[in-house]
């Protein structure tokens, strides 16, 4: 096991940005400086508690991942490397794909770059597998995992997959494969989080939507992954640290104070949201609209400033603004 991949436990990790910049053509390109420096930005911050970000998520969701080439995400990901070896954190990455045999491939490759655990989403097929068929698809990825020296994290998004969430018989089968350092669950149900620590109290669960991170606490998530601890990591981080402690009342606090834009972490356009967001936070409205997603509308930019503004203002008056 590579870092601190063998031992979650208790922290939030942030799923950045990958900026982009225009190049002499006028085509998009990924600037590596820029998602670097934000990167490290995030990782230096402190919760009021003392404690920063236990990992790097790159290349995810947030990061373009299905608007980027194999090519553009080693590279990526090989510059985000640098930034998690120089804070001495984990490096983590998505991967999706149609078949167990092209997934041990990503997998490969990914190890390569600098990646120390690899989210692995569900097969990209119209129609759900069976559960043999699902757990065979995610044991060859432990396999691939295994030789390459890294873990993997099946990561249970039934909305990104375009079909039902996987069985908690399946996701606590999943976690007891020797290369799985936790399980990723992004749904708002939190339900399925506690029905699986009741069978098995040992399980490392992380919650993947921002909306949840209390609640999800409460049922048993040992952290999450989060693409407002971006845009708000000191509010983030000490949000998580107060769930760790058990001060719930406290968290719940940051909980409400954040509502207006964690709403936007669930929706099917968080990246655009999220990250005209991060822009708008940074003084760059114009970076924080470059994505090589879909472009927003005017009232869809002036709602996600609308609900940044009122995110920002209720967290001044709790200190919790970088």
């Amino acid at each position: 096991m590579k870092k601190n991949s063998k031992d979650w436990r208790n922290t939030v990790m942030p799923a950045v940005f990958t900026w982009l910049k225009e190049s002499e053509s006028g085509a998009l390109e990924i600037d590596l400086d820029t998602t670097k420096k934000y990167a490290a930005n995030i990782l230096k911050a402190q919760g009021k508690g003392g404690t920063r970000m236990g990992g790097l998520v790159g290349s995810g969701t947030l990061g373009e991942n299905s608007y980027l080439s194999s090519e553009q995400r080693l590279s990526l990901l090989k510059a985000l490397s640098s930034v998690a070896q120089e804070y001495k954190v984990p490096l983590i990455s998505g991967a999706a794909a149609k078949t167990k045999e092209e997934l041990y491939k990503i997998v490969t490759e990914l190890a390569t770059v600098g990646v120390d655990t690899v989210m692995v989403m569900p097969p990209k097929t119209k129609e759900a597998p069976c559960d043999n068929e699902m757990y065979a698809y995610f044991a060859l990825a432990a396999a691939a995992a295994k030789e390459a020296g890294i873990t993997i994290m099946p990561y249970n998004n039934p909305d990104a997959a375009g079909y039902h969430a996987l069985s908690t018989a399946l996701l606590t089968k999943l976690a007891a494969l020797p290369e799985v350092t936790a399980l990723k669950i992004s749904t708002i149900d939190v339900s399925v989080i506690e029905t699986m620590m009741l069978d098995n109290k040992n399980l490392k669960v992380l919650a993947g939507v921002d909306t949840v991170t209390v609640h999800a606490g409460l049922a048993g998530a040992c952290g999450g992954i989060t693409g407002v601890g971006c845009v708000f990591p000191k509010a983030s981080i000490t949000m998580q640290e107060y769930v760790n402690n058990g001060e719930w009342a406290e968290a719940n606090k940051i909980s409400q104070a954040m509502n207006s834009i964690s709403y936007l972490d669930a929706q099917p356009l968080l990246l655009e949201y999220l990250k005209f967001a991060f822009g708008v936070h940074h003084n760059d409205a114009d970076g924080g609209l470059r994505t090589l997603g879909k472009k927003l509308t005017q009232q869809q930019i002036d709602d996600v400033r609308t609900r940044y503004i009122k995110a920002k203002e209720r967290l001044e008056i709790l200190d919790l603004i970088d």
